[in-house]
């Protein structure tokens, strides 16, 4: 189904989109690049919610499903960032400047992948779970920063919704139905892998659990021997 309703967005943004008057063809580049930036911050969202719900809880199957959201989240924030500078290289002559709402992305981007540095360094899956959901909550910080980035500061990227100082894009409401249907289409995306990849993760953890066992049968037998 959601690989299914990402063709029919695909469809939508090529032939029921109207080109942007100002910047042409390549603006249809943001109804990919918005919907993955929507799904990278959405991922980063509900790892933060896993991580305050542990820590009340201590079900460590919620700490499987932040660390698989976290994953899914720095995915699609990367996506976000080559479609960002698919468009920038004609729009602004280069593929990278450091704009404000590019910066606080790649600030974002990096605090979440030392989340995963943090998690290697810990062997014992409950401190690990703690720990990691101590980092989520903290580093949930920079996904406001990185969202209110193009509105607080002075920025040329261009504003999708609402106004900002400079690059508000002219879109019609055929344009504004085919970005709601992407972020649609790409938000049910985002459940399916989110299913998918913790149900993988959460099979890990019970195989190393195993291997675990094994490993101290073993060396019983030996000490008992």
């Amino acid at each position: 189904m959601a690989g299914t309703l990402v063709l029919i967005a695909f469809g939508l943004v090529l032939f029921y989109a109207p080109v942007e008057q100002n910047m042409g063809m390549v603006q249809k580049v943001f109804y990919f690049h918005v919907s993955a930036a929507w799904l990278g911050m959405l991922g980063f969202l509900v790892a933060a919610v896993c991580a305050v719900i542990y820590l009340m809880k201590g079900d460590l199957n919620l700490d499987s499903v932040a660390a698989s959201s976290v994953e899914i989240g720095l995915l699609f924030t990367a996506i976000a960032n080559f479609t960002g500078m698919i468009w920038a290289r004609p729009i602004w002559n280069t593929w990278w400047t450091w704009d404000p709402r590019l910066t606080t992305m790649t600030i974002m981007a990096f605090t979440y992948i030392a989340y995963f540095l943090l998690r290697r360094g810990i062997e014992d899956p409950a401190k690990k779970a703690r720990f990691g959901s101590i980092y989520l909550i903290i580093g949930f910080a920079t996904v406001p920063l990185t969202f209110f980035s193009a509105r607080l500061l002075r920025t040329i990227h261009p504003t999708i919704f609402g106004t900002a100082g400079t690059g508000e894009m002219a879109m019609t409401p055929a344009m504004y139905q085919t970005m709601g249907f992407s972020i649609f289409a790409f938000s049910v995306l985002f459940a399916a892998l989110l299913i998918a990849r913790t149900r993988l993760r959460l099979a890990e953890n019970w195989l190393e659990e195993q291997e675990a066992l094994e490993q101290d049968e073993e060396f019983g037998e030996v000490s008992g021997g």
